[in-house]
C-alpha cells in the first residue's frame, strides 16, 4: 500500500484538471501541464478533490501509485505557483550575464559558455554570482539546474564552482608540506 498514493489531492480555486482516457491536463493562471499515466492508476474528481488509485495490484502497482499521485500533485502545484531553483557562483571571475532564456557564463575557462534554456523555464541573473531558474514544470526546472552545475561542479579543494544555495561543500585538506 503507497502511503503517498492514498493521499488525496486538493484542487486549489483557479486550477482545473480535465482527465481523458489516460491523460491528465492540468489547467491554471501561469500555463498548461499534461502527462500520460499510461493506464497505471485510475483517477477520479470529487468537488475541488483528486484521488488517485492503482489499476495493477502488487508491488508495481503500488510503486505507480504513488508516483502518478506526487507527479499530478506536481503539476497542480506548478501551474498555481510555479517552481524555483537558485544557483550561486563561487570563485575568482565567475559571474553571469543576461537573462530570460540565454545567459553567458564565465567560469573560468579560456572561453565564455552561452546557455540557453528549454521552452517554459525563464532564467534571471540576480547579480553576477546568483541566478533563479523558474518554471511550472518542477522536473524541467530541476534539470535546468542540474545541467547549470554540471557546466562546473563545485570542486572539493577551493570549492570554486557553480552550487545550489544553501549545498555545503565539504573541502578537503590539500597535501601538506614536509615540515
Amino acid at each position: 500500500m503507497s502511503k503517498i498514493g492514498k493521499k488525496s489531492i486538493l484542487i486549489p480555486a483557479g486550477v482545473k484538471v480535465k482527465i481523458t482516457e489516460s491523460v491528465v491536463k492540468v489547467i491554471g493562471s501561469m500555463g498548461t501541464l499534461e502527462r500520460d499515466t499510461k493506464g497505471y492508476v485510475k483517477l477520479d474528481i470529487n468537488e475541488n478533490e483528486l484521488t488517485v488509485s492503482p489499476k495493477v495490484d502488487g508491488r508495481q502497482g503500488s510503486a505507480y501509485w504513488g508516483l502518478y499521485r506526487s507527479l499530478i500533485s506536481n503539476m497542480i502545484n506548478g501551474v498555481s505557483n510555479g517552481f524555483e531553483k537558485s544557483l550561486e557562483l563561487q570563485g575568482v571571475g565567475y559571474r553571469a550575464v543576461g537573462g530570460g532564456t540565454k545567459i553567458t557564463l564565465n567560469l573560468g575557462y579560456s572561453h565564455q559558455i552561452d546557455f540557453e534554456a528549454p521552452q517554459g523555464i525563464t532564467i534571471e541573473v540576480v547579480d553576477q554570482t546568483r541566478i533563479n531558474i523558474k518554471g511550472i514544470d518542477k522536473t524541467l526546472v530541476g534539470q535546468v539546474a542540474a545541467n547549470i552545475r554540471k557546466l562546473r561542479k563545485p570542486e572539493p579543494y577551493k570549492g570554486k564552482g557553480v552550487r545550489y544555495v544553501g549545498e555545503v561543500v565539504k573541502i578537503k585538506a590539500g597535501k601538506t608540506g614536509a615540515a
